[in-house]
C-alpha cells in the first residue's frame, strides 16, 4: 500500500479539567496533538498507510510525542530530533455563549527552528502517493514557507497527489503573510481543503448571503467560493467545511466538494459538541481516505462529513471513529441509542 505522507507541528495540547478558564485551573489534561498530525492519526485509524514528518527536541516529551502517534498506527521514522522545546498550546473549552479560545505556547519550536537541509524530500517520499500539509505549518517561520515550498516542489515532480487546508490562524501570522505565502504553495495543491472563513481571510473570496456568527450558513453559497478557487489555483478538488455555529455547545455541520464541474453537497447534522479542536483535521483525514479508496464524490463528502461530525463527540484532537460507525451514520443511524 502507498502511504500518505503529512508534514507540520506536533504540540502538546493542555486543558483545564471540564469548562473550567484557564486562570481558574489547578491542574491541566495532557494530550498531544498539531492538524496534520491529527490527519495522519484519522487515516491509521482507517487502516491506511500514514507517515507524519516533524522536528520534535531530543528529550522526553519530544519521545512522548513520538510514541502518541506511534500508538496509533502512524509511521514516525521521519520525526525528526533537534532544536530546543516541544510547541504547547492550552485549550480553554467555550458554553453557551462563551467561546473556546486556544492560547499557543509554541514560539522557537523545534519545527519552527528547523532548516531546508533537514529534510531530504527524495527519501521521505520513497513509497509515498500523497502528501498532505496545512496552512498552520507555513505560518510557523519563514523557513518553513521555504521547506514547504520543496517538499511541495520535489512531490509535484514525482507525481504525488498534493492536498492542503488552508488553517488560517490569525495569531500566527497576518493575512497580508497568509495570503503572500500560500498564494505560491496553492498553486502545487490538488485538493484544497477549506472552511466557511478561511478562504476569506487568506484570499478575500466569500459567499454572499451567508453569516457563520449566527448560524446561517448555505451550501450553495459556497459553490462560488469552490468556483473561484478552482479557477485562480487550478486545484483538481476543492472541499469546504460548513459550520454554523448556534453557540459554543451546538453547530450544524456540513461539507461540500468540487470537481470543477459539479458541486457535491453533504447532509447536514446537528451537533451536540464534546470537543470541536480536530474537526476539520478529522474531516480532512477522512476525505482523503475516502478519495483513496476511490469513493464516487458524493460517498467522498458524506464519508468526511460524517466522520467529522462523529469526531466532535470526542475528547481531544484524534479522531477515534471507525469507518463502520462513520458508514452507520451515512446511512442515517443518528439516535446515539446504545449500541449493544
Amino acid at each position: 500500500m502507498k502511504k500518505v505522507v503529512c508534514f507540520g507541528e506536533i504540540m502538546l495540547r493542555l486543558n483545564p479539567e471540564g469548562y473550567l478558564r484557564v486562570k481558574q485551573a489547578q491542574q491541566f489534561c495532557a494530550s498531544y496533538a498539531g492538524g496534520e498530525a491529527n490527519v495522519a492519526v484519522s487515516l491509521a485509524n482507517y487502516g491506511d498507510s500514514a507517515s507524519y514528518v516533524t522536528v520534535v527536541p531530543d528529550n522526553q516529551l519530544g519521545e512522548s510525542a513520538i510514541n502518541a502517534l506511534r500508538h496509533w498506527g502512524v509511521d514516525t521514522t521521519h520525526m525528526y530530533k533537534g532544536g530546543q522545546r516541544l510547541g504547547i498550546y492550552f485549550v480553554e473549552k467555550g458554553a453557551s455563549q462563551r467561546p473556546s479560545t486556544v492560547i499557543y505556547d509554541r514560539k522557537h519550536s523545534s519545527i519552527a527552528t528547523s532548516t531546508v537541509d533537514q529534510f531530504d524530500w527524495d527519501t521521505i517520499f520513497e513509497g509515498a502517493d500523497w502528501f498532505h500539509f496545512t496552512g498552520i505549518t507555513p505560518a510557523l517561520s519563514p523557513q518553513l514557507v521555504d521547506i514547504t515550498l520543496e517538499a511541495c516542489k520535489v512531490a509535484k515532480k514525482k507525481g504525488i497527489t498534493i492536498s492542503c487546508d488552508l488553517n488560517y490562524r490569525k495569531k500566527l501570522w497576518s493575512r497580508e503573510e497568509a495570503r503572500k505565502a500560500m498564494t505560491v504553495l496553492v498553486k502545487y495543491v490538488d485538493v484544497l481543503i477549506s472552511n466557511e472563513e478561511d478562504a476569506f481571510d487568506v484570499f478575500g473570496i466569500s459567499a454572499h448571503g451567508t453569516d457563520v456568527s449566527s448560524g446561517l450558513v448555505e451550501g450553495a453559497s459556497y459553490e462560488t467560493v469552490a468556483q473561484q478557487l478552482a479557477s485562480n489555483f487550478g486545484c483538481k478538488y476543492i472541499a469546504i467545511t460548513l459550520r454554523g455555529s448556534l453557540s459554543a455547545n451546538d453547530n450544524t455541520w456540513a461539507g461540500l466538494l468540487y470537481d470543477g464541474k459539479q458541486s457535491y453537497l453533504s447532509k447536514g447534522y446537528p451537533i451536540h459538541i464534546v470537543d470541536r479542536v480536530g474537526g476539520g483535521d478529522s474531516f480532512g483525514g477522512a476525505l482523503i481516505y475516502a478519495m483513496r479508496q476511490k469513493y464516487t464524490l458524493q460517498e467522498t463528502i458524506e464519508f468526511a462529513v460524517a466522520a467529522s461530525c462523529l469526531k466532535q463527540t470526542i475528547e481531544y484532537d484524534f479522531n477515534q471513529v471507525s469507518v463502520d460507525e462513520v458508514k452507520r451514520l451515512m446511512a442515517g443511524n443518528a439516535s446515539g441509542r446504545v449500541q449493544r
